[in-house]
């Protein structure tokens, strides 16, 4: 089916770095360095600058970099690390890829993130640390989860895998936990031409761990000495260059990112849809535009018929998917609840006047539409 208004297009961002990206990639040809070298280390320089931390080491993908900090962090057998169940699979696979136990806890009802009391309640005597997942693009209350995990003397792992450029009182995402984790998948608001990742952190000793650990453990400086049983998780050369070129445009595409946004809540603001919610102190960066709709299939279909396409994120919260019942404790009712009603909207930076106003309208009209009661 074609739609008037995709979810997502990623044609215009590759179009505005097309150039850029070409003459790197000649760069590149001339020298055959596509492993490492100075394109890597250019970029892990720029994304540390821009997250405001003092390292960022660049790896293969998203879940890597969350199983690498984890291990990095000494979690490993016999430890928990505590999860929001309302987060990609990714965030809680990285915990069990590292030996440990995920703990998962429910989320805030206004912003389907891990508020401090869902974490105060799930922390055991085994805890070792949190994952919080900066979820759609949206920070939660770090200085009070700051608080708690202070407290419990556990460390905090930002999951900012959909957060590039997001804002906790001015404090961007991935610099304000111990370590801070980021996808590059292509349809990110930072992404590569394939899969990328990385972790930025403060802590000098953490990101040597960090380094040594993608390099199959090697010592510093040494081709030949293994420090630490490690893995093969590098980041490409290539994909480097291109998020690079793509970084110098990301706080531009951001601000058209909210501005979409901006006129999704007014258009939603008096209707049975919701726009999931900021905190006061966030500054999000609508990775994802989320409503929740009381009859989702109904709403997709009409939407669809307006020709307007959507996406789930996610349909399944963490704790009922199979390979990860076994560490559920109870239910969790806030994320079962969001988890049949979630709905994203199209959402990118390239969006015209035309496509953001017929989603409006689209979305508006939903109000008028009744199946057994319901939107």
């Amino acid at each position: 089916m074609t739609f008037d208004v995709p979810f997502t297009d990623l044609s215009a961002m590759t179009h505005e770095v097309r150039a850029d990206v070409t003459d790197a990639w000649t760069g590149l040809l001339d020298t055959s360095r596509f492993i490492g070298g100075a394109a890597v280390e250019e970029f892990e320089r720029c994304w540390a600058r821009y997250c405001g931390t003092a390292h960022a080491i660049g790896v293969a993908n998203g879940t890597d970099a969350l199983h690498l900090a984890l291990t990095a962090l000494g979690v490993g057998p016999g430890d928990e690390v505590v999860v929001p169940a309302n987060t990609f699979v990714a965030s809680a696979e990285a915990v069990v890829l590292a030996g440990a136990t995920p703990r998962f806890a429910d989320v805030d009802e206004r912003t389907l993130l891990i508020t401090p009391d869902s974490l105060a309640a799930t922390i055991t005597s085994r805890t070792r640390a949190v994952i919080v997942v900066h979820l759609y693009g949206q920070m939660p209350d770090m200085d009070a989860l700051g608080e708690v995990a202070d407290r419990a003397g556990i460390a905090i792992v930002e999951d900012a895998a959909q957060a590039h450029g997001a804002t906790w009182r001015g404090r961007r995402a991935g610099s304000v936990g111990a370590v801070g984790c980021f996808s590059f998948y292509p349809g990110k608001n930072l992404g590569a031409f394939g899969d990328a990742g990385a972790a930025v952190t403060a802590d000098g000793d953490l990101a040597e761990r960090i380094r040594c650990l993608r390099d199959h453990g090697r010592a510093p400086g040494s081709h030949h000495r293994h420090a630490l049983i490690g893995t093969n998780s590098r980041l490409d050369a290539v994909q480097a260059v291109v998020l690079t070129a793509k970084l110098a445009r990301l706080d531009g595409w951001t601000e058209a990112r909210r501005a979409v946004a901006d006129r999704y809540r007014a258009a939603v603001e008096y209707g049975p849809v919701r726009l999931v919610e900021e905190r006061p102190g966030a500054r999000g960066v609508y990775h994802l535009a989320v409503v929740r709709v009381p009859d989702r299939e109904l709403a997709r279909r009409r939407l669809a018929a307006m020709g307007v396409q959507t996406a789930i994120h996610y349909p399944v919260p963490c704790h009922e998917q199979q390979p990860y019942r076994r560490f559920a404790t109870g239910p969790l009712p806030v994320a079962e609840r969001a988890a049949a009603e979630v709905l994203s909207l199209p959402m990118f930076p390239h969006l015209s006047d035309e496509q953001v106003a017929r989603v409006c309208k689209a979305v508006g009209e939903l109000a008028d539409v009744r199946e057994g009661g319901h939107v």
